[in-house]
């Protein structure tokens, strides 16, 4: 799979360290995706089916909705991307994850199904980013706040990187809170 170098401060927001720094710097993000998504994968259909709609606390996402999330996040992130890519740098507005999540009705879906759908997105982004222009990568575009201001710049490298290393985040946190 094609290398994509890591993104340098201010090719994403300043939250994002968060991902980034979760992420090794050696271009290998595609490569990470793949993997990551198959060791998620192994250890969630690992699991008792009472641990996929277990909340540690009031208001906190079951692992269902976490990999839902993941799926939108990434389909998002990943139109963005493209967007960046072609040189559109029209602001583009946010998304309201909660919102998402509580529509999303992932606690009634199976996990086969939930994971069917992921591995398409999966793969469809990995396509993206494998056979986008080699100079792609450095476009970007900004994100609009709720009230109109713009509140981050990333560029199409920041948004791969983004993706990884936030379910790389979520996966700590299942493991963290969930599995324990």
């Amino acid at each position: 799979m094609r290398n994509i170098k890591k993104p340098l401060q201010g090719e994403y927001p300043s939250y994002s360290h968060i991902y980034m720094d979760l992420m090794e710097d050696d271009g290998k993000v595609l490569e990470h995706l793949w993997q990551n998504f198959l060791e998620i994968k192994d250890c969630i259909q690992s699991l008792p089916k009472e641990k996929l709609t277990y909340r540690y606390a009031e208001d906190k996402w079951t692992i269902k909705e976490i990999l839902v999330h993941l799926i939108d996040d990434e389909r998002i992130f990943a139109y963005r991307a493209l967007r960046y890519a072609r040189n559109d740098s029209t602001p583009l507005h946010g998304f309201d994850q909660d919102e998402y999540a509580k529509f999303s009705d992932a606690n009634s879906r199976s996990l086969e199904s939930i994971f069917e759908e992921y591995e398409w997105v999966r793969k469809s982004t990995i396509a993206l980013f494998e056979y986008l222009p080699e100079e792609s990568f450095t476009r970007g575009g900004e994100g609009i706040d709720h009230d109109g201001s713009i509140i981050n710049k990333r560029t199409v490298r920041g948004l791969a990187y983004h993706i990884a290393g936030h379910e790389l985040r979520h996966f700590n946190i299942i493991k963290e809170r969930y599995l324990n």
